[in-house]
Parts: C-alpha cells; structure tokens; sequence
C-alpha cells in the first residue's frame, strides 16, 4: 500500500453493516502506520472518527490519535505496532483523541501487512468502545434468548424452510432440533385451515410487514394425538452482514388458553363433514353407487380407508347367534394409503368373520366401536392367516366399525380406519360415525328396496314378454326389446307377433305409461287381452276398442297401442292406432312411408271411437313399430327423434338382424333414458 495514498472519497468508503442490523450505527476507521511511526493511510472512516482530514494526518506522527502520555512510557502508537508486529494480530483499548480535543475510548484491532514497494507497515481498525459495547450487549442477550427463553424462536429461508431453531420450539414439535433443519414448515406444522397461515408467512416474506399475535391450529408428527393453538409473530429478517433472506418468528404454546378454540374448530370440522357427506350420500337409488358415495365422504377427510359391506343375513326372521359365522358383501372400499391397503380393502367381495370375531360385537351391541389393529384383533377378526398378515402390513393402526341400522336391523357395516400419521378415535368421532352411518343406512334401505322392486318388475316385466314370436312363412321378424338403465324404474314397453288363419298375421306394439311393478302388471293385463281378442278374428278398431274398455276397468289411466293386421293373400294391411307413435314403411327402393292417417287416442281415456286404416304393402316391404324410448331422449325433440329413424332405416342394406342393432346402437344413448322395443317385420305374399 503507498505511504502517500489521499484518503479522499476514491478511497475505501466507511465500514458499516447493512441497514437494520445490530451493528447499524458501528463505524469502523481504517488507518496504516509505517515503520517511522507515523500514519501512511488514512480512509474516510478515520476521518469520521478522529476529525482529521487526510492531507492534515498523513506523513504526520501517529501519536496525533492519542493523548498526551507521560514521558517515561512508550507512545500508545509505538505499543499498538510492536505488539502487531510481535504477536501477528492484537486487539485492545486505549483512549483516543479528536481533533477538537475531546477524549473517547476507543478499541483497536491491528495487524501487519506489506505494501506494493515491499514496505512493512502496520494496518489498523479502529471503532467507538460505546458503540462496540451496545453491539457486544445485545449480541450476548440475544445468544442468551435464543438458547434459554421459553419462547419458541425460528429462523426459516426464502422458502420457509427450517434454518435455525431454539429447544423450546422442538419441544413444542416434539422432534429434536435436527429433524427440523432443511425441512419445511408445512411438513412440521400440518394445519385444517386450507394453506392459510402458509400464504400469511408467504405475505410476510414478500411484503415486509410483520404480523403479531395470529392464533394457529396446529398439529405435528411429533405430537399427532395433540392438536395445539399458537400464538405466532413473525417479521422478515433483514439480511444483515450478507445473511440469507427469509423470516424470524416467536411461537407461544396457548393450548390450554384456547382450548374452547379447539374444541369449537374440531366441532365445526364434523359438523361441516357431515353436512358434506349428507348432501353426497344418497343421490342414487343404486346400492352400490349409494355406499361409494359414503367411501368417498370420508376418505381422507375422516379416516384413510373405507369399506362398507352388507350383512348376508339367510332368514331376518330368525335371532342373531354370535355363534355362527357371519358373512358379509363388500359393495364399497376407498383408501388412499400405499401398498398392501389397496389389496386389503378391496381384495374381497364376499367375507366370512369367524365367531366371536369384533365384527359380532359390533353387530350384537348395535353401536359404532373403535379397536387398536393388533395382532388380536388381526387374528380374531380374519379368518385366514394370510389376510390377517395383511391387514398388519396394512398400515392402519384404528379401526372403527359402525353398523348400519334400518327398520330396527342391522343390515350392514361400514369401517373408518386411521394410519399412525392421524390421532386414534375419540368419543366425538365415534359420535360422528355413528350419524354418518345412521344416515347412510337410511338411504342404502331405500336403495335396497327400490332395488329390489326393480328386479321384481323387471322379472315381472321379462315374464310377461314372449320369449318367442310366432312363425309365418309370410312375415320375418326381428325383434328387439332394451331395458332402461338402473337409474330408470322398468317401463310397460311390450310387443307381440301372432300367426292367425287364413295366411294372416298381426304385429302388436304396445306402451303402459309410467314405471315400476303396476306398469309391468298392466302391460302384461293388455298384451294376455290383445292375443285373446286378435284370435277372435276382431277388426284392428274393434279390438281397441275392447282394449280401451279393459284398460278403464283396469285403472290403466294411459296407455298406447298400434295393431296391424297383414294379409299374405292381398297385400294389405289393415292399420288401427291408439295415441302410438306411428309405424314406418321402408319399401325396397329405399324410401320410407309414414303410416299416418288412423291416430287415435290411448287408451283408457274412453269415450272416442277408433279408425282402422288399410294400405297395401308391396313384396319385400320392411314395416318398423317401436315405442317411444327409440326416438325421443334427454336435449332431443321426439320429431328429430323420428326423423333420424327415417334416415337409419333408409340406409338400410344388411339382414334384419344386423339393421336392428345397428339401429339401436346408432339411435340410443348409452346408457338407454327408457324402455325400448324395436319390430321390423319384412313381408312376402303369397305365391
């Protein structure tokens, strides 16, 4: 370093921390002494400190810096470069003077260094001893807070990740200081309220503006039985002396203060689950559907796997024996635990509970019941061992099982089980299963039922159809008949094909209105009536007319018919219709007729007399009658309905068959709104 060296503003500006920090208002002066004892560098810092401007001090003596001293003692400036020189580095105080006289105490750190002409010269830093001492304290209290205080303090980064911690906070997490460091706070401090305090410290680390004394909900790994309250402060650290950016924050443990806090937030948490699950549980009438509505309520809300399975109860008659073997059907299961749980709840469809297994308590004492997953309850509860190992391996570590009670029976069973990450079972959320399941059984009976008298009235239904159509070596006949879905109660759709004398045959096609065992049962009434009349030789508006007569006193309120009669010696069709959608005509060069001209009204309104209508059908000729279902849907008019009928059939080309699945699977949505029957009959005269 030059011995002559200005120290002007081009020179090194004052030493200062950065704005903020403890060492905010510390002034560090930098200064050289030669080996002549007299000052060879003067930085704008030791201007600030002792007064002097650099052309006044440098070259000058550096006793200048201090006060007069007695004469039979070395000079404080000979004594700071002897013991730098001797010791290599040295630190100390002396008292120091300004230029305009007053004296301070001041502390030095000197050090030798070589200049660029290969000149030995001492370097020298020198600060206020106030100021040093007012860092000094705070810096101690500081050390001492952080190590000793009660208080939870936390340093995280930009990424509110763990820095730095005292043992209070980890005794608070119930993990040690370590497990901490690197990880983030959403995986230490796993808060219900949907990422809010997360977005708070992201504010605070974005915005700068601190936040004191926000109420945090909380649990963690450490201590998962324990929810806790906090008091939380944080503010954004300043970045001092070349630290990271990120945020500091103080955490009091207000648990038993807030503890009305906590019961009020776990109580609105089942309150709102079970409102959640109320409105998801029950908007089918599918049994199946209804319980994986339940699965999916709960899972992961409530617990980390569901199953709901029925009781296969042989006669509800007789009394319940704990002695005997229970078997259920496993209808729904949901878990979102890894491998093997996935296999444990829904590896079986059938399962047998041997005697004076958990799930026999449960179903004896009718209330739900909370077991510890043990080896126990594995044996006791699977019947074979390899399912026992699985439910072990599983991860779960509760079960809760509640039964599903309807009519005064309990016809099933759902099961709530929780893996180590989540609290055991208390009172409250044994309350909760049990409202969660009560309401569930209700709608599962209701589905149950329904269930049933839908299979009633579809077996109703398929028994009333014919299984086979008669034969004429004059008419061939496809005939199609599909069901609506699950969601669609079975409808009176019918149809019937019947060989009568003299090379005569009559195509029925008929719809009951509405749905259900009472539409199958009235469907079947009028078909029984249609075969015994057209057997009777009686004429296509006679014939409704004594159909109409039945269906009044049947109580059928609507019903729709089209009966045809076609003669293989003539041609001709004699036409008679009761409010149906009318038959087609597809003819041999493409085109397709509308058999209009002879509507009448369904039956069961009475009172008004039916036409019978006669065309004549040339060889080859295709008639199509169906019911309602073919042509009109959900978002579709029943005349765009018919129209696009009209363009299938006019494309057809193939068997009678394969254009009567084509149709269907060109027409219908899948899957079906309702009922629906589909005739094409292909005509031959006789020779």
């Amino acid at each position: 370093m030059p011995d002559d060296r200005p120290g002007d503003a081009t020179g090194p500006g004052v030493l200062r921390s950065e704005p903020g920090s403890l060492l905010e208002h510390v002034s560090v002066a930098v200064f050289g002494i030669d080996e002549d004892d007299r000052i060879c560098y003067w930085g704008p810092g030791a201007q600030d400190l002792f007064g002097h401007d650099s052309a006044a001090v440098l070259a000058g003596p550096a006793s200048v810096l201090f006060p007069d001293t007695p004469q039979d003692g070395p000079r404080p400036s000979v004594l700071l470069a002897e013991r730098a020189r001797t010791l290599g580095y040295w630190r100390g105080r002396f008292p120091a003077v300004q230029r305009d006289g007053t004296v301070f105490r001041c502390g030095f750190r000197v050090f030798p260094m070589t200049g660029s002409m290969g000149r030995s010269f001492v370097m020298g830093l020198a600060s206020r001893s106030d100021e040093l001492d007012r860092v000094k304290t705070n810096l101690a209290f500081l050390d001492a807070l952080f190590e000793t205080c009660p208080i939870g303090l936390v340093m995280l980064d930009e990424n509110l990740r763990y820095v730095h911690l005292n043992q209070a906070l980890a005794e608070m997490d119930g993990l040690p200081v370590e497990d901490h460091l690197g990880r983030s706070v959403e995986e230490v401090m796993v808060t219900s309220d949907g990422g809010e305090f997360l977005r708070l410290m992201r504010s605070v680390a974005g915005d700068g503006e601190p936040v004191i004394g926000t109420l945090v909900g909380l649990r963690t790994p450490g201590r998962p039985d324990r929810d806790q309250v906090r008091s939380v402060s944080m503010f954004p650290l300043s970045q001092a002396v070349g630290s990271r950016p990120g945020l500091g924050g103080l955490m009091v443990d207000v648990t038993e203060r807030e503890q009305a806090i906590l019961e009020a937030t776990a109580a609105r948490q089942r309150l709102d689950l079970l409102d959640r699950a109320t409105a998801r549980i029950g908007t089918s009438l599918d049994v199946n559907v209804t319980a994986q509505e339940l699965v999916e309520a709960v899972v992961p809300d409530f617990c980390d796997a569901s199953v709901v399975e029925l009781v296969d109860w042989m006669d509800e008659s007789l009394p319940y024996d704990p002695q005997l073997p229970l078997i259920t059907h496993r209808i729904a299961s949901g878990t979102e635990l890894p491998p093997p749980a996935p296999e444990l709840v829904s590896g079986l469809e059938t399962v047998t509970y041997p005697p004076g297994s958990r799930i026999h308590r449960v179903v004896e004492t009718g209330r739900p019941i909370s077991f510890p997953v043990n080896e126990d309850f594995a044996t006791s509860t699977a019947l074979h061992q390899a399912r026992a190992r699985l439910l072990l391996d599983s991860g779960l570590t509760c079960i809760l099982i509640a039964p599903l009670i309807a009519r005064g029976t309990v016809q099933g069973l759902t099961m709530f089980g929780r893996s180590a990450a989540r609290p055991a079972f208390t009172e409250q959320d044994l309350s909760l299963a049990g409202e969660l399941s009560s309401r569930a059984a209700l709608c599962l009976d209701n589905a149950r039922l329904y269930s049933r008298v839908q299979d009633i009235a579809l077996t109703l239904q398929r028994a009333l159809l014919p299984t086979s159509l008669d034969a004429s070596p004059y008419v061939q006949v496809a005939h199609r008949y599909v069901p609506g879905s699950r969601v669609t109660e079975v409808g009176g759709d019918w149809y019937d094909v019947i060989d009568l004398s003299d090379d005569r045959v009559a195509l029925i096609v008929g719809d009951v209105m509405g749905h259900g065992v009472r539409a199958a049962a009235d469907m079947g009434r009028l078909r029984i009536t249609t075969e015994a009349l057209a057997r009777h030789n009686e004429e296509p508006d006679a014939l409704l007319t004594e159909l109409d007569v039945c269906a009044q006193e049947a109580g059928i309120e609507l019903a729709t018919c089209v009966y045809i009669v076609y003669d293989a010696r003539t041609g001709r069709a004699r036409i008679a219709n009761a409010g149906h959608p009318p038959p087609f005509v597809l003819h041999s060069d493409g085109t397709v007729e509308t058999i209009g001209g002879c509507l009448g009204v369904p039956l069961g309104v009475g009172g008004h007399p039916f036409g019978t209508t006669e065309i004549e059908l040339p060889e080859g000729a295709t008639l199509a009658l169906y019911t309602d279902g073919l042509i009109e849907a959900r978002g579709r008019d029943i005349d765009e309905g018919a129209d696009r009928l009209r363009a299938e059939l006019s494309r057809a080309s193939g068997s009678l068959e394969e254009e009567a699945d084509r149709i269907l699977a060109r027409l219908l949505p899948d899957p079906p709104d309702d009922d629906t029957v589909l005739v094409l009959a292909r005509i031959r005269r006789v020779a």
